[in-house]
Order: structure tokens, then C-alpha cells, then sequence
């Protein structure tokens, strides 16, 4: 099935005020790439829940433009544009009274989809989240778990093909080893249908591990960075970015550093060869190599590209690799 081209979301100069007087947002400008992940992070009160809602018209800025590619977001129906946005958040939202091929149908059907073809994308869509359509797509929500809830409201977002997906911490409500294999199956995902994803957490290491980028928001939707992970943990902008993405930034730094090809040391001569010591892929970070390198006792870990030995790294290396 052919995809709907990714598109860039931009915010010039958007602020969000109540009646109150309280500022959620403040004159926010942000261009976000198609195709990319982008994280929203923050404290409590920093406005990032507050932007998603913006962008999908659920509220309305106080001031400032919002374009989706080409189209500005406050000149068109809202109604048309929400069709146009998937929007995942914490509880998923599921109907209790609907089976999961209805949730994942509900978008297609308000289009007007013929029933074939809505019935194709459902199964479609439940065999890109993980859940096997002959299995899954006649329960009830009350059925599944968490993890399994989760998926059948990214499936629902995804259902009519949208342009952007939000995602308003979408795995904050599941245990840390389902939430661990949800990331996973995210980015699998993600690779392959490449939306332009703007994604709320407050978990730092969660971003790290997602994002393409990360945004830093301090109380009252201030900017305070926009970068790249790795750009992001070695160069806060701020005192304030420094402290919120925590005194261990250089260790979550390991996380998002590739395994160099080029300065690996050549294999060592001696009893222990390349195929009996801690090893990780070329496609590995710094943290897997750390963590093979911890577990054996060589004193280094051989890296490896499919079946073939390139070389080794030592904690020095590793070291002089994340400092550069």
C-alpha cells in the first residue's frame, strides 16, 4: 500500500494563555522535520501536552501560525485536520463495546472507506504492531493488556495513513519491561512507515532512546534546547538542560554513540581468540560494547559485521570514542 508523504510541522511565535492569566506557552517557534521522531520533554507545567493539543486544534493558540507542510493549521477544519493527525495517549482511549478490528477501523470508516479496503488496512496495520489479525482482531479491549491495548490504539492512529502522529506519553501507564519492549516495537515500527512523530514523555531516557530530536521545555513552555540526543547530553545548552537530563548524561550519552569502524584495534594474538570473547555487532552503541566489555574478562570485546571480525575495543577506547 502506497504512504502518505511525511510532512514538516513548523510553530512560529505560538503562545498558549488562559483567562487566568497563566501561560502554558510562551511565543514557542520550532520546525520539526518530516519523518523524524521529535521529543517533547519538560517538567510538570512546561506546556508539553498543551502543544499536541494545538497542533490538532483540540485547543486553540492565543497567538503565532502553525503550518502542517504547506497548510496552516488555524485556517483549516479542524474536523478535516484531526483525520489527517493520529493521536495516541496514555490510557490508549479504546471503546470497551468495539472489538479491536472496530477500534482500528474507526477513522477509515468515518472516511467512507469501502469495506474491503478497510478491512485490509485493519489486518495490515495489527500485523505491523505485533498482534496476529486471526488472533487478536475479534477480542474486546478487556481482553488484552496493557502492552496489547497499547498497540491497537498506535494500529487505530495509524489506520487512515495520517501525516503526523502525536503521542502523548503513550507508554507511561505500563511496567518498565513491557514499556522496554513497547519502545522496541516502536522503532521497528517507525522504520518502517517513517511518519513525522511528535512525542511527549517525561522520561529523559525514554527521549534519548526514541527521539531524532529532543526538545527541552521549562515551566511556561519556554524553549531551552533543541538538538539531537547525543548533541543534547554533550552539549546542554544550559544550566538549566545540564540538570534535567541528569548528572548521568554521560552514561545515557554511551546509549545514542555508535561503535566506530574506523580506529579499532586489530585483533589481539593469544589464547583467547574472536569467537570465544565478549562481542557485539557494528550496528551496536558504546553502552552494548561497555556492557559485553563488563561481562568477560578479556579486558576488551571484539566487534564483528555479520560473521566477520573487524577488530576491538578496550575501555580506553571506548572512552576516547565518547569524548570525541
Amino acid at each position: 500500500m502506497n504512504r502518505t508523504a511525511a510532512v514538516s510541522i513548523r510553530l512560529e511565535g505560538v503562545r498558549k494563555q488562559y483567562d487566568d492569566g497563566t501561560v502554558a506557552v510562551r511565543e514557542l517557534s520550532l520546525e520539526l522535520p518530516a519523518g523524524e521522531l521529535t521529543v517533547l520533554v519538560g517538567p510538570s507545567g512546561c506546556g508539553k501536552s498543551t502543544i499536541l493539543r494545538m497542533i490538532n486544534r483540540l485547543i486553540e493558540p492565543s497567538a503565532g501560525r502553525m503550518w502542517l507542510g504547506d497548510d496552516e493549521i488555524t485556517a483549516v477544519d479542524p474536523i478535516g485536520l484531526r483525520r489527517r493527525i493520529g493521536y495516541v495517549i496514555q490510557n490508549v482511549g479504546l471503546f470497551p463495546h468495539q472489538t479491536v478490528r472496530d477500534n482500528v477501523a474507526t477513522v477509515p470508516k468515518l472516511l467512507g472507506w469501502p469495506k474491503q479496503r478497510v478491512a485490509e488496512r485493519t489486518a495490515e496495520l495489527l500485523d505491523l504492531v505485533g498482534l496476529d489479525p486471526a488472533r487478536y482482531a475479534a477480542r474486546y479491549p478487556h481482553e488484552l493488556s496493557g502492552g496489547q491495548r497499547q498497540r491497537v490504539g498506535v494500529a487505530r492512529a495509524l489506520a487512515a495513513d495520517p501525516v503526523v502522529l502525536l503521542m502523548d506519553e503513550p507508554f507511561s501507564a505500563v511496567d518498565p519491561i513491557v514499556r522496554g519492549r513497547l519502545q522496541d516495537e516502536f522503532l521497528r515500527l517507525q522504520q518502517t512507515v517513517r511518519k513525522t512523530i511528535v512525542f511527549v514523555t517525561h522520561d529523559v531516557d525514554e527521549a534519548v532512546r526514541l527521539g531524532d530530536r529532543i526538545v527541552v521545555l521549562s515551566e511556561g513552555g519556554r524553549l531551552e534546547q533543541f538538538a539531537p540526543p547525543a548533541v543534547l547530553l554533550s552539549r546542554p545548552a544550559n544550566d538549566f538542560v545540564a540538570e534535567f537530563v541528569g548528572s548521568d548524561r554521560g552514561i545515557k550519552l554511551l546509549a545514542v554513540t555508535p561503535i566506530p569502524r574506523e580506529g579499532l584495534r586489530p585483533l589481539p594474538d593469544g589464547h583467547v581468540s574472536a569467537a570465544q570473547a565478549p562481542s557485539v555487532p557494528l550496528g551496536g552503541s558504546l553502552r552494548d560494547a561497555l556492557a559485553a566489555l563488563l561481562e568477560g574478562d578479556t579486558g576488551w570485546v571484539a566487534v564483528h559485521d555479520g560473521g566477520t571480525a573487524l577488530g576491538i575495543l578496550t575501555p580506553e577506547d571506548v572512552y576516547s570514542v565518547l569524548r570525541r
